[in-house]
């Protein structure tokens, strides 16, 4: 079995593969609050997750053409199968989360669909025979119990659950599935191809399985407001090329699951915005979560650095 098989991490992985990572993770904390703001504004999240990758695309289209043409035309059938697959998972993961924001709270969403390290742990473990090391497990295990604390109702309970939190649970839970199957695909694609041309390929397949699903939902796409439009840009600037296009370049020097445990730091950011744009405010069990969450994180660091 090589490195490239295990969760371990080589202790040759530049320091620039974290900052990016964090810068990653930054942008993706803003991902719920656009599209909220989006939901308020109209908009449906089909729509909303169609944009989002298109835009993506579109905008990487010129430079993915120009420099990088003969890396695409060097794709086997099997490479492009997997991005397809890839795609479709990224697809899948967008479109239930998205919705999963309509039916509960920010908080409650966020922090399921983060519960994906579970899923790409076991999905490696089960399909690529990867080694998961106690660090790393016991991290895993940190940040998975944080997010059951910070998903509880407690005491003076002041954030609204949504018109419908146990069909949203399970739609952000579904996300989380389908983002775990993405990672782990895409990690077996990815150092065969510059990050550039690997991330507008995936996206572009994902957009066009969301644009399918536009179609046959017959969602409303125009005539929304100015301010609509330009939240779903900011969707696709922000989260998109800039966290998810981070999360990918990491996937080439770390693990889908170190990848995934990291981004448990996404519920704790998106809970603090939610609380200054929506009034979203967390309970004790939810802060007490989100330490917890936090205690994970710097484990499994601790565990990829001594690998």
């Amino acid at each position: 079995m090589t490195d490239a098989q295990t969760l371990d991490t080589s202790a040759s992985t530049p320091w620039q593969t974290y900052a990016i990572l964090a810068v990653g993770l930054a942008a993706v904390s803003l991902s719920a609050i656009f599209i909220r703001l989006a939901q308020d504004e109209g908009i449906s999240s089909l729509v909303i997750a169609a944009s989002r990758l298109l835009l993506a695309t579109l905008i990487l289209t010129p430079m993915a053409l120009r420099k990088y043409r003969s890396h695409l035309q060097s794709l086997t059938r099997r490479d492009l199968l997997l991005v397809s697959i890839s795609g479709l998972f990224l697809a899948l993961h967008f479109i239930l989360w998205i919705t999963s924001l309509e039916l509960t709270s920010v908080l409650i969403s966020v922090v399921l669909v983060t519960t994906s390290p579970l899923w790409a742990a076991l999905l490696e473990s089960l399909f690529l025979k990867a080694r998961i090391t106690r660090l790393v497990a016991l991290g895993l295990a940190f940040a998975v119990t944080g997010g059951i604390l910070i998903g509880l109702p407690g005491e003076n309970n002041l954030i609204s659950l949504g018109s419908n939190p146990l069909l949203g649970s399970l739609f952000a839970l579904g996300g989380a599935i389908a983002v775990a199957v993405y990672l782990v695909v895409g990690r077996s694609v990815r150092p065969k191809l510059p990050l550039i041309p690997y991330i507008w390929l995936v996206y572009g397949i994902a957009a066009i399985f969301a644009l399918l699903a536009v179609a046959i939902s017959g969602a409303q796409v125009t005539g929304h407001s100015t301010n609509g439009y330009l939240l779903l840009l900011a969707v696709a600037l922000f989260p998109q090329l800039i966290g998810h296009s981070s999360f990918n370049y990491a996937l080439k020097h770390l693990s889908a699951t170190y990848v995934g445990v990291a981004s448990q730091l996404e519920p704790v950011s998106s809970a603090i915005l939610a609380v200054i744009v929506f009034q979203e405010l967390p309970t004790s069990l939810q802060l007490a979560g989100s330490s917890v969450i936090l205690a994970g994180v710097v484990l499994a660091t601790i565990g990829q650095s001594r690998s």
